[in-house]
Order: structure tokens, then C-alpha cells, then sequence
């Protein structure tokens, strides 16, 4: 019998397409959703009874969904965020779930890294001043030799602090699990989130979203941060208070922020689009080729794996291979 795979990721399979041909090589079925088409969960569950696995993306996995899946096997997630996936419903049909952390590690850090410099030196405003048939000068800050503040020093948040070691940097983190052996031998100094966000230059956000992490960055902690210092989030939306950080961007009481996700993507009508001190970009940290072709691997290989009755790479829920 065919083993039937359907992705509602808008990504897998569109842009690097290594882990598609794997899997039809090895004989399996390979269905994606078309880019841009967004499923109810009631076409969803209409859909998902035919297929042994699911790449995920970040339309919802409800337990509905799941529980109208009687071949379902495994899901893999096409990322490393499930907050959108019911995990408990899955472990409890005996489905695995994966993710592919550390995939996407590099394109979001190089996206982090652009993001600052773009604060910086102002580059998409100076960009539409040119468009726009003006000819000025336009004063921006250095990124070398200032403090970046890492909140959330994992993979991600590794790798930015190395670029930002690159750039000449003294580099502060913020994490409840330390890596002393990594901080030492980059010279990354662990403080508390109050005193990060106090002394940095620049800071980014890469904490997974949690009970614990949601809304992390509210008022008050906006306003411990200097008046010139900017913020990068590439994690999650609702990490920030987005309603706090309009109100601090409107007042000037810091130069500026850049986010690449929101609470609701898109941020269609979001105040903050209509600020000049914002910059604004599509949910796109982890889009390059590389690390498409490189997740999307992860994900097929995973399947494979649970088709032969193997334990897959990065379970989620490890308990249903108990």
C-alpha cells in the first residue's frame, strides 16, 4: 500500500526540492497544499483521513484534526516551534511529532544580524528617500564595538553571538539553562533579563514561546532599555506586548525595533506598521535555500524512519516510542 504524506507547510517542497524526490524515490505519495491557501480546520479534517503522515507548517494540527487521521503515524514539523500542534492528542493516538531545531539556525541569525544593521544605518528609509528622488545624507550608528544582549542564548542565539563577536561586540545573554562552557570561550557574559536589556545596544529575542515566556517583554522592560538601543525579534509575536512596544516606539523612548513576527500574521491592521522607526518583515528568518533543503531533509528522513519502524531524529513527545 502507497504511504501517503500531505504538507500544509507553505515552504516544503516549494523552494528546495531534495526532500520531495527523496521520498517519491522510495515510492511515497507527496501532496502539498498550495502556497497562500489557508485550511479550516473542517477542510482539514475532511483531508487528513488518507495519509500516514503530515509535514506541518503553521497552519493549526488541532486534536480534531488528529483524531480524524485513523492512518496517521507522524508528524513532522516542518520547523522548530509545535505550539501549534496538539501534541497531548497525538500521544495519545501513539502519533510521534518532530521538529528540526537548529535547521534554520544560521539563516535566522544572518537575518538577525541584517536586521540590526538595517536599524542602525537606517538602509529602508534611506532606501524609499532615493526612490522618492531625494539626495541626503543620512546619520546612522555603528554596530561594531557596541553591546549586543541575547535573550535566549540556544541555537540560535549561539550563532548570533558569534556573528556579533565578529563585529567586534561585547555580547551579553539572558537564559534560565547556561552554557558556561560556550560563554567562556566566547567571552559572553550571562546577566538577568533586567540588566541585559539595560545595558545593550542592540538586543534580539530568540526564546521559545511558553506560558513562561509569553508576553516577556512588557512595559516596564521596554523602558529599562537605553534611549538609543534597538530590538530585534525573530522568535515569537506574542513575546512582546506589542500594544507596550508601539506606545515606547511612538514616544521615541528607544530608537527602534525590527520584527519579523507578530501576535497575528499577517499583522494586518497592526499599529505598528505605521510607525518609521519599525522595520517589518515576513515571517522570513528561516527562508534561504540552504536551510530549507536542509529542514525539509530532516522531516522526510524522520518519516522514513517511522515507516520502518524506527525511532526518528528530534521526537517531540518520546514517550509514544516507549
Amino acid at each position: 500500500m502507497t504511504i501517503r504524506i500531505w504538507s500544509t507547510s507553505p515552504s516544503f517542497g516549494y523552494f528546495a526540492a531534495g526532500p520531495v524526490n527523496f521520498l517519491k524515490s522510495l515510492g511515497y505519495e507527496v501532496d502539498l497544499v498550495p502556497q497562500g491557501k489557508k485550511l479550516s480546520e473542517e477542510e482539514m479534517i475532511r483531508s487528513v483521513k488518507d495519509y500516514d503522515a503530515i509535514i506541518a507548517g503553521i497552519m493549526p494540527i488541532s486534536g480534531p484534526i488528529i483524531k480524524a487521521a485513523p492512518k496517521l503515524r507522524i508528524i513532522a514539523q516542518h520547523g522548530v516551534g509545535v505550539n501549534h500542534i496538539d501534541v497531548k492528542a497525538a500521544s495519545e493516538k501513539g502519533i510521534v511529532v518532530t521538529n528540526a531545531p537548529g535547521g534554520n539556525s544560521d539563516a535566522v541569525a544572518d537575518l538577525t544580524m541584517g536586521l540590526f544593521i538595517s536599524l542602525a544605518r537606517r538602509i529602508p528609509y534611506a532606501d524609499r528617500l532615493v526612490r522618492n528622488g531625494q539626495w541626503a545624507p543620512i546619520v546612522g550608528n555603528q554596530v561594531s564595538g557596541k553591546v549586543l544582549g541575547i535573550v535566549g542564548l540556544g541555537q540560535i542565539g549561539k550563532k548570533v553571538a558569534q556573528r556579533g563577536v565578529g563585529f567586534n561586540m561585547k555580547v551579553l545573554a539572558y537564559d534560565v539553562f547556561k552554557d558556561y562552557e560556550f560563554a567562556k570561550k566566547w567571552g559572553i557574559q550571562y546577566l538577568s533579563l533586567d540588566d541585559v536589556l539595560a545595558q545593550a545596544d542592540y538586543i534580539s529575542m530568540h526564546v521559545p514561546l511558553s506560558p513562561e515566556t509569553n508576553k516577556l517583554i512588557g512595559e516596564r522592560e521596554l523602558r529599562l532599555m537605553k534611549k538609543d538601543a534597538c530590538l530585534v525579534n525573530v522568535a515569537r509575536g506574542t513575546i512582546m506586548d506589542e500594544e507596550s512596544l508601539y506606545r515606547v516606539l511612538k514616544e521615541g523612548r528607544i530608537k527602534g525595533a525590527a520584527l519579523d513576527v507578530f501576535s497575528n500574521e499577517p499583522p494586518t491592521g497592526n499599529p505598528l506598521l505605521t510607525l518609521d522607526n519599525v522595520i517589518v518583515t515576513p515571517h522570513m528568518g528561516g527562508y534561504t535555500i540552504e536551510t530549507l533543503e536542509e529542514v525539509g531533509m530532516i522531516c522526510a528522513k524522520n518519516i522514513v524512519e517511522v515507516m520502518n519502524g524506527r525511532p526518528p531524529q528530534f521526537v517531540v513527545n518520546s514517550e509514544v516510542l516507549k
